[in-house]
């Protein structure tokens, strides 16, 4: 009975007990987004969560498998953020670079793989990442659950400092749009002293560098020292804020930010003082001419120059500044490469450019920056089909289909409509003309069509387009269009092809073939409609 009574139990055990608890069970089931596959994507999922501020999230990251379940939602999100402030201002960020793409971990030991070690006080915690088994025997990689146990013991130690002064706790407990209090403060101090130093640096700078004029014989230096005011002190600013925005350890994203703030007021102040300067020098130069009231008409044709070379070099002044400006982002670098490219050195020589030769040397090296033809393209040029063989700085050597070489003047691709059939897309459409009788059956024809592209023609079609069209009706023929598609270098050959093949077909039906028809048409004189209903029947012949 006992016995009996053991075995009920058993399998009763066996029908109610839950199934094996999951890996952080407590926290739900990941999102989609979280990818723990690897150490590195791993690592790199919980600082993009925590930079975020989505803790819950980052706590996916982390093996909490020795809470309770009912603990784990909540601590798992404490102890994130406690990691990502330590790991701020411990981990150097190169070392996120170091770790395993791979799933298996490092070769040595797939087991863990290990981010730094923290010292504090006497202790040594290792902050690494182990790989775990979760439902259903698959494996991710998180942080491991001795990392994560030592998490508070590390904390307790952890104040963030600024020039060695600690930062109170109230500081950094929250997040506000992606950083702590502390970092906002220290951005606004950094501001305002960047501010303040720099305006400092530039007056005692432009004070050093006019004393240093004063003891020169040349007199444009003079003129040139207040040119730097405004610049100076921009550029001050900027050496400033990215040494405070340093100091302050920012997170990737808004240290993304701050260098590329930084990097675009460096640029600006480059540009403005060369502004200034070009203002100057012309200012200068001008007055140093029309000193001289003999040489007024010297004097009238430097200052047209001078209109005209200073507004060509403003104008790529301020090309080149948005287009650097433009090249720091990935979004819009290619417009920044287009206005630099467009800009090139066209404005150094256009005064000179009334000169033929130098004219041909500007034209080539245009040709080299926007690239209207590249080695190898295959153009049409004075009604010649061929491929650009070779680019010099004054003429282009076109490689015609039939093994002659056409050298064409560089100007001819600069001020003449030429066709470039490798611009665009791999395939191009040509078109092959057939003259057929008005009885053509054309669904018959496409068919061919068809059959040919499918088997003598399969290595040249590219299987885009190909279709028959009646394009016009002539008064004793239709005209019809075989239009094919291929790449630009067998396209002639397809159309060969394909034209040969269709006149074969059609030599098999001569009766498709134009025809031309000399029989007189059978025509009857209507009968007006009231002779018809007078008419009277024919007379009966009597017997």
């Amino acid at each position: 009975m006992r016995r009996a009574l053991t075995g009920l139990c058993v399998l009763l055990s066996l029908v109610f007990l839950p199934e094996a608890q999951a890996f952080n069970a407590g926290l739900g089931a990941p999102p989609s987004t979280v990818d723990r596959q690897t150490p590195y994507t791993a690592a790199n999922g919980f600082f993009t969560a925590a930079q975020r501020g989505d803790y819950p999230l980052a706590a996916h990251f982390l093996d909490l498998d020795y809470l309770p379940t009912s603990e784990q939602k909540k601590e798992g999100a404490r102890l994130a953020w406690r990691l990502r402030l330590i790991l701020d201002d411990k981990l150097e960020p190169e070392l996120l670079d170091h770790l395993s793409k791979e799933p298996d971990g490092d070769p040595e030991d797939g087991r863990f793989e290990k981010l730094t070690v923290l010292t504090v006080g006497k202790n040594r915690y290792p902050i690494q990442l182990s790989r775990v088994t979760i439902d259903e025997g698959a494996r991710v990689w998180v942080f491991s659950q001795s990392t994560v146990k030592a998490i508070d013991a590390i904390y307790d130690s952890y104040e963030p400092e600024v020039l060695g002064v600690p930062v109170p706790p109230v500081l950094f407990e929250r997040v506000v749009l992606g950083l702590e209090p502390w970092r906002w403060l220290g951005l606004l101090m950094t501001v305002v002293l960047a501010g303040l130093l720099g305006a400092v640096l530039e007056r005692l700078t432009l004070g050093l560098m006019a004393r240093l004029a004063s003891w020169t014989r040349v007199t444009w230096d003079d003129a040139l020292v207040p040119a730097g005011q405004g610049p100076l002190k921009l550029l001050y600013f900027a050496l400033l804020g990215a040494l405070g925005t340093a100091l302050l350890q920012l997170p990737p994203t808004a240290q993304f930010v701050a260098t590329h703030l930084v990097t675009s007021f460096i640029i600006v102040a480059v540009a403005w003082f060369v502004l200034r300067f070009l203002r100057v020098m012309s200012q200068f130069v001008q007055q140093t001419v029309t000193k001289d009231p003999k040489d007024a008409a010297r004097a009238r044709g430097l200052h047209t120059q001078l209109v005209v070379l200073r507004s060509v070099f403003e104008a790529a002044t301020y090309i080149i500044s948005a287009a650097l400006l433009l090249m720091q982002f990935e979004t819009v670098r290619n417009v920044g490469v287009s206005l630099l490219a467009s800009a090139g050195i066209a404005g150094l020589v256009i005064g000179l450019a009334a000169q033929k030769s130098i004219s041909s040397l500007l034209a080539g090296i245009q040709l080299s920056i926007t690239q209207p033809i590249r080695i190898g393209d295959q153009v049409v040029v004075e009604n010649e089909f061929g491929t650009v063989e070779e680019i010099t700085l004054t003429y282009v050597v076109v490689k015609v289909w039939d093994e002659r070489r056409l050298v064409v003047p560089i100007a001819q691709f600069l001020d003449k409509t030429f066709q470039n059939w490798s611009k665009g897309g791999p395939s191009m459409l040509g078109p092959v003309q057939l003259l057929v009788d008005f009885t053509a059956d054309m669904e018959a024809l496409r068919a061919e069509l068809r059959r040919i592209l499918e088997n003598e023609g399969k290595a040249l079609w590219d299987g885009r387009v190909g279709n028959v069209v009646v394009e016009d009706v002539l008064d004793r023929t239709l005209k019809v269009r075989v239009l094919v598609s291929g790449p630009p270098g067998v396209l002639f050959d397809l159309r060969a092809l394909v034209r040969e093949k269709m006149m074969v077909y059609l030599r098999a039906k001569p009766e498709w073939l134009p025809t031309t028809r000399t029989e007189p048409r059978q025509t009857v004189a209507p009968t007006p409609v009231g002779e018809q209903a007078q008419a009277a029947p024919p007379a009966t012949p009597r017997a």
